[in-house]
């Protein structure tokens, strides 16, 4: 009796079906069909191939291709046609060893069989090709602007040393009108070593020079903003500039508020802004709840509400997203200052705790709530190199620099002192390897221990203030 004309018993339709799916074309041979079998095998090595040597070769890559929609689209598709093609397979090699029509018994044990298996292939491939379609439905909403600017491969970063994005803590809140930008950070980043200063100016800063062109025309003397009405702070500037479009001449409305804020912002630090990333602060609240809570050490207790009718306590601990605003938010028993320092821990606290599987594990409402509190300028196709400026910015400490009093008077600000310190800050750079000979390891170079002094006019890790 030929091989395909064999009845097989259940252990054996087991063991094949069971095969099968491990290895294509098992139950083919088992059943004579050599050639099919053969093929199918080799179909599978070649895609087994293909797997690992994209992992090990674009293995330092794949981040950055997880922020490109068109490969995204690809793997997509490709999740979906592997999960069909093995289904298929399965299904094919359990008709073929299947047990007699009479065991009744035998062939429900292998259908059970032959559906698990199926399940446990298509079940992990569906939830990778959903976790990619989400992933390009984010990043083309999100990054869809017009910003136009070419991109090229080679210097993504157009010859600059440093790229420096303004960062931007929105508060639109229901009982007022417009937004008010009440948290703004430069952020600093030196291309090559992934170096990064943050540059902090206080919401209430008075007076603020506009740039040159129909915004200074207008205020020649510095922003004073609409009296008696509202008191002219810099953080009234995003939505004046959306209130009256002849500000920026031939911007579209939705970025007429981020091109005078980088504009204006950049020429009182003295340097170039070149894109923008603002966060809604109750939007941000749903991001921390999505990532399940986010920890924080509190050194002093926080008291929050219109009638103090909440306390976050001091010490190391979780917060949901509701308390992490207000702990960015609350200015009760402080200030505007003493609010900035924990606005930056904050940050800081969130970009650490983001791991990989925590974002995996609440990658959808963590999709959702990004789409609806975030919003940018950077263009799409500087995504790839942006991740892999991140990738050496979580290598370095990241350090602050907040233009708060007493360094500065927000009543009557220094400009020309602001712009010098910050030459300062961006200048110090980490001390270089020393060179050594072919095959010797490079003698590390200590790195001196900082130490917290009271004025805040030079750059600290955020470590050393975070707790």
């Amino acid at each position: 009796m030929a091989a395909r004309d064999r009845e097989f018993s259940l252990g054996a339709s087991i063991a094949l079906t069971f095969g099968s799916a491990l290895l294509w074309g098992v139950a083919h041979l088992a059943t004579g069909r050599r050639r099919t079998g053969l093929a199918l095998m080799a179909v599978y090595a070649l895609l087994l191939a293909s797997v690992l040597t994209v992992v090990t070769v674009l293995g330092s890559h794949l981040l950055s291709l997880a922020v490109q929609p068109s490969w995204l689209t690809t793997l997509t598709i490709t999740l979906i046609a592997i999960a069909v093609a093995w289904s298929t397979v399965i299904i094919w090699s359990y008709a073929l060893v299947r047990p007699a029509a009479s065991d009744t018994a035998a062939r429900k044990a292998t259908t059970i069989l032959a559906v698990v298996l199926c399940v446990l292939v298509v079940a992990p491939t569906a939830y990778a090709a959903r976790l990619a379609y989400v992933s390009r439905d984010v990043v083309t909403t999100l990054f869809n602007n017009t910003n136009t600017a070419p991109v090229v491969a080679a210097d993504p970063w157009s010859g600059a040393d440093r790229v420096n994005i303004l960062l931007v803590g929105a508060d639109a809140a229901a009982n007022r009108p417009g937004v008010r930008t009440d948290s703004m950070t430069v952020a600093s980043v030196d291309v090559a070593t992934g170096a990064t200063t943050l540059l902090g100016l206080p919401r209430n800063l008075e007076n603020v020079p506009l740039p040159a062109g129909p915004a200074r025309q207008r205020f020649p003397y510095g922003f004073t903003g609409e009296p008696p009405y509202t008191p002219g702070l810099l953080n009234e500037v995003f939505q004046y500039a959306e209130d009256y479009p002849e500000m920026t001449p031939g911007v579209h409305k939705g970025q007429r508020g981020p091109a005078l804020l980088k504009q204006t912002i950049g020429g009182i630090l003295g340097i170039p802004v070149t894109y923008y990333a603002m966060v809604d602060m109750y939007g941000f609240a749903q991001i921390v709840d999505a990532m399940g809570g986010v920890k924080v050490t509190i050194k002093e207790p926080i008291v929050y509400g219109k009638y103090r009718e909440g306390l976050l306590p001091a010490g190391t601990r979780k917060l949901s997203g509701e308390e992490a605003l207000w702990y960015g938010r609350s200015r009760t028993d402080s200030d505007d200052y003493v609010r900035m320092g924990r606005q930056k821990c904050l940050l800081n606290a969130v970009a650490k705790q983001a791991d990989p599987m925590t974002v995996l594990n609440s990658f959808e409402s963590l999709a959702t709530a990004t789409k609806r509190a975030i919003s940018t300028d950077i263009p799409q196709s500087l995504l790839p190199a942006l991740v892999d400026l991140a990738q050496k910015v979580k290598d370095t400490r990241i350090r602050s620099l907040s233009f708060v009093p007493p360094l500065i008077s927000t009543a009557y600000p220094d400009w020309q002192l602001i712009r010098r310190k910050v030459e300062q800050a961006l200048a110090e750079r980490p001390a270089n390897k020393t060179a050594t000979a072919p095959g010797e390891r490079p003698t590390p170079t200590p790195t001196p221990t900082p130490t917290l002094e009271p004025s805040a006019d030079r750059p600290i890790a955020l470590d050393e203030t975070c707790g």
